[in-house]
């Protein structure tokens, strides 16, 4: 049976490669984004390459999108194997921690933390109800409280929104374990994508490696952890 895959933040970056690379493993991929237009023509160009990708409309934010999408994949599939978070904001710019406005946290964790939960809550009971799920939720080496005393504070409104999205995928893991649901947080690592930059040493495909190794875990799979090229990173 053909597995069903659903990538939030599709339509471009890490989030698109995503979308070609389960596409070319055989899954039916609905790649989704905040902006139609853009998600529409990144869907349509990897249909034209011979892969299943159909494009639905998702703001992470919207809980009626969120609803809506929902609604749809249990009425259209009747299942969601995988579940890729991958939607996320970096807004801080190069203010610090002390002079990032409040609203800036606000919006970061409202895509980067509170997005991840809603879109979770609403496909998590399909993936209970047919005992199989993987869900990853694409991370940050920033986050990581390891690493949170480097760079003098920058990006603290990012950083720390991956750090909360962290301890969730924890949470959410060890309440879901007994039903084949395997849910890991990913740092792909600095990508060239529009928010890592031109500078970035890695490109897409690297940094959708482990997110890919992730969706297709195998029953005997981890469960619960944050990895970078497929090996355990610091929480």
């Amino acid at each position: 049976m053909q597995k069903i895959a659903l990538v939030t933040g599709g339509n471009r970056g890490i989030g698109f490669e995503t979308c070609r690379q389960l596409g070319h493993k055989g899954f039916s991929v609905i790649l989704t984004s905040r902006d139609k237009a853009l998600g529409e023509e990144a869907a349509a160009e990897l249909a034209q390459a011979g892969l299943e990708v159909a494009y639905h409309l998702l703001d992470v934010t919207n809980r009626d999108q969120v609803s809506r999408i929902s609604t749809f994949v249990e009425k259209e599939y009747g299942r969601l194997d995988v579940l890729v978070n991958n939607a996320g904001v970096s807004l801080d710019g190069d203010k610090g921690v002390f002079e990032v406005e409040q609203m800036v946290f606000e919006e970061t964790f409202d895509v980067n933390l509170y997005g991840v939960l809603r879109v979770a809550r609403a496909f998590i009971p399909l993936m209970i109800k047919n005992n199989y799920g993987r869900v990853v939720n694409v991370s940050s080496s920033a986050g990581s409280l390891k690493a949170m005393g480097t760079a003098a504070g920058a990006w603290p409104a990012y950083r720390t929104s991956k750090a909360a999205l962290n301890a969730l995928t924890r949470v959410m893991a060890s309440k879901v374990k007994e039903h084949n649901i395997k849910i890991n947080a990913v740092a792909p690592g600095w990508v060239r994508t529009r928010m890592g930059g031109p500078s970035a040493p890695r490109d897409v495909a690297k940094g959708a490696e482990t997110i890919l190794w992730l969706a297709t875990l195998p029953a005997s799979g981890p469960t619960g952890g944050f990895f970078k090229d497929r090996k355990r990173h610091p929480w």
